[in-house]
């Protein structure tokens, strides 16, 4: 059936609209992309100070503190927190991720649990071999990322309390300037001797080393919840960030889609007006002729 020049009109009033709303979301998504952003550049300065103060509480340490964190055993169980998306329009955020976690954890010994942080990444680890335990809503602003992190570390603490021994990674999409976004995977936990020697060699700042006044003990155990916040947060910014810059990447996308449907069909449009003038004007002119004899 061929066009009419009504129906394509109203294609190109369909179209007009469906680029509107595309524009608006594309304006939403580089808005979004910027605090959260701003949030993961905010924290780079206060993990670093963490790591100073966990560097400054392990040397003055004559022994291994909180063997339940420190110490490592035979592997039963592994936990992974994997941050996806809750809405859609992201492309393939989530197929990616879900692969990545698939393949990462394949890889490791025991039995696997993760808890998704968003319904999309929930559906499709669904369909995957690993249990499911656990989920969690992603925040809609940056101000709602310290409750998720507190419920993730309840969830963290409360399983630790059945084995003190019990891996903890952290999964998400990081930005990447060349390629949007690129997966990530971070061991949160046990903090083990390897983690420890990092921070054992990272070198103050001045030349006044650091004393640990009183309270070592509580003082190494407040920054490692700060270290395990901090963390978390980072990571929930950064794949909030890679959200975003994936759904931007999609809107501009079907902005330059749009824009090359709504050429055609303008181009159909007059070629459609300009045939049906010039079948009138013929009518016209034949039936002059045929009045006039000519």
């Amino acid at each position: 059936m061929s066009d009419t020049t009504a129906s394509l009109g109203r294609k190109i009033g369909t179209a007009d609209d469906l680029q509107s709303v595309v524009r608006t979301m594309k304006a939403v998504a580089a808005s979004s992309i910027g605090q959260y952003e701003r949030a993961v550049h905010a924290l780079d300065d206060y993990y670093r100070t963490v790591q100073l103060g966990l560097a400054a509480c392990l040397r003055e340490m004559e022994r291994p503190l909180a063997p339940a964190l420190l110490q490592r055993r035979p592997i039963g169980a592994i936990a992974a927190v994997v941050f996806g998306s809750d809405q859609g329009l992201v492309g393939q955020f989530n197929d990616l991720m879900a692969d990545f976690v698939v393949k990462t954890l394949g890889e490791l010994p025991g039995q696997k649990t993760v808890w998704p942080v968003g319904e999309r990444i929930r559906s499709r680890l669904a369909e995957t071999d690993l249990v499911l335990g656990e989920g969690f809503m992603l925040p809609g602003s940056i101000g709602a990322i310290t409750p998720l992190v507190g419920q993730i570390l309840i969830e963290i603490q409360a399983l630790r309390e059945i084995d003190a021994n019990t891996p903890v990674y952290v999964f998400h999409n990081r930005p990447n300037s060349g390629a949007i976004y690129t997966p990530a995977c971070q061991r949160l936990l046990p903090l083990d001797a390897d983690w420890r020697r990092d921070l054992m060699t990272m070198a103050w700042p001045t030349k006044n080393l650091p004393e640990v006044m009183n309270a070592g003990e509580a003082t190494l155990l407040a920054f490692v919840r700060e270290y395990l916040f901090v963390s978390l947060f980072r990571a929930c910014a950064e794949s909030l960030a890679s959200e975003n810059a994936s759904r931007l990447a999609a809107m501009q996308r079907a902005e330059k889609n749009i824009e090359e449907l709504l050429e055609d069909l303008n181009r159909s449009f007059h070629r459609l007006r300009q045939s049906g003038i010039d079948e009138e004007l013929f009518d016209v002119i034949a039936g002059f002729e045929a009045l006039t004899g000519g």
